[in-house]
């Protein structure tokens, strides 16, 4: 086992905000059966502290998994958030600059301290497939570190051998089968295990179900797994949109009706103008942008980009339970109504476990059919309603003449 510490800083061609790099770990070949570790060390003193850390890992043939484990120190500020916290995640050799879909291959934020790729299976969070040689890179995303900083150690071990088999995606569908128009009820703002929360797929269907919703959104934090299973668990007459929360350091929104596999990048600032950018490249592959609980307190989760909401297509105003939050949401929507501007509401759960109920609140829409491109449709136009809970209905009459 060798230490390899930080040994240059610079600026990476193609990324946003201040990136650094270590030296490259580099693995001799081994025969089947046989590992080799590396590990990293280093610390970041919150004193220039850059937004992404990458640290490069030779990859050379035969490795049948990747196992990366680390440890750190977070600090309880008792304000309901921690700070000196350090995200993971990890890109292959097809690239990690910003917008690099094809080289991403997983991220748990601060949810777990170790995962593992292989070409069939694949920790929650990450994307299994094949281990490809050459250069891989464990992305590091410091956050809210405060002087004197915080320690790290990250193990990189390669595991050598033939893994036979492959995994196969199963999306779920995007359509219910005979359903038509009428008024449909949702919660486009939910985690598992494949990001921060403690639902399983399954479990959160059912609490879904309970709920007296006919379709979720599923929105794991900054990554995609979850959208390629979601066709093993989901019932023939229930809706799952395939999403994301997109956790940028200057706020969320959330990506939905993405196509299942679909990643859209986070690692960008207001100041680095690139968040037209995704929004449109959601909207380019049928999906929509909703800002997510925008006045929500805490680092990095208010609201840092434009108030006017421009680039979105639609904002949550309620999150979860009622709070002043959501109040300051409502009358910040109310000023730009009465200014001439408008956009679209949503009211979600935000539902990470058990404590936190689902479908409170839940989006009622209009659509001609229970499927992902007519809910979507019904979204982008307003066509829509907020409740607390199912128990709460509306009925809409509208008259000309003497038709009603």
């Amino acid at each position: 086992m060798c230490t390899c510490p930080l040994t240059r800083r610079g600026l990476l061609a193609g990324t946003t905000g201040v990136v650094t790099t270590a030296a490259v770990a580099r693995f001799e070949p081994a025969a089947a059966g046989q590992s080799r570790t590396e590990t990293f060390t280093g610390t970041f003193t919150g004193v220039a502290t850059p937004d992404w850390h990458y640290l490069p890992v030779e990859v050379p043939r035969g490795v049948r998994e990747i196992e990366v484990s680390y440890t750190y120190e977070k600090t309880d500020t008792g304000l309901g958030f921690s700070a000196n916290v350090i995200d993971i995640g990890i890109f292959d050799p097809s690239g990690h600059d910003l917008g690099d879909a094809n080289g991403f291959r997983g991220w748990s934020g601060g949810a777990r301290d170790r995962f593992r790729i292989s070409r069939r299976r694949a920790t929650p969070g990450y994307l299994p497939g094949p281990i490809t040689p050459g250069t891989w890179h464990v992305a590091l995303g410091p956050f809210a570190v405060v002087p004197p900083g915080v320690d790290y150690e990250v193990s990189v071990t390669l595991h050598f051998g033939r893994e036979r088999g492959r995994f196969v995606p199963k999306p779920a569908p995007r359509r219910v089968r005979g359903t038509g128009p009428g008024w449909y009820r949702g919660d486009c703002h939910l985690h598992t295990v494949h990001s921060d929360g403690r639902h399983t797929q399954r479990s959160l269907l059912a609490l879904a179900r309970e709920a007296g919703l006919d379709f979720l959104g599923s929105t794991e934090h900054n990554t995609s797994s979850a959208q390629l299973t979601w066709g093993r668990h989901v019932p023939d007459d229930f809706l799952v949109i395939p999403g994301e929360e997109v956790t940028t350091r200057a706020g969320h929104w959330l990506a939905l009706g993405l196509p299942a596999g679909t990643w859209i990048d986070w690692r960008y600032r207001p100041e680095d103008d690139a968040l037209t950018t995704f929004t449109e490249r959601v909207r380019g592959v049928g999906g929509m942008a909703v800002t997510a609980h925008p006045f929500a307190p805490g680092p990095g989760s208010t609201w840092g980009f434009d108030p006017t909401y421009a680039a979105m297509d639609a904002v949550e105003i309620w999150n979860g339970p009622w709070t002043l939050e959501d109040q300051v949401a409502v009358a910040a929507w109310h000023s730009l109504l009465v200014t001439g501007g408008y956009v679209p509401v949503m009211g979600n759960s935000d539902s990470h476990h058990e404590g936190q109920a689902v479908g409170l609140p839940q989006t009622v829409v209009r659509a001609s059919s229970l499927s992902t491109p007519a809910v979507l449709r019904g979204l982008r136009g307003g066509h829509s309603w907020i409740a607390e809970s199912s128990a709460v209905d509306l009925t809409l009459e509208a008259s000309l003449g003497d038709r009603t």
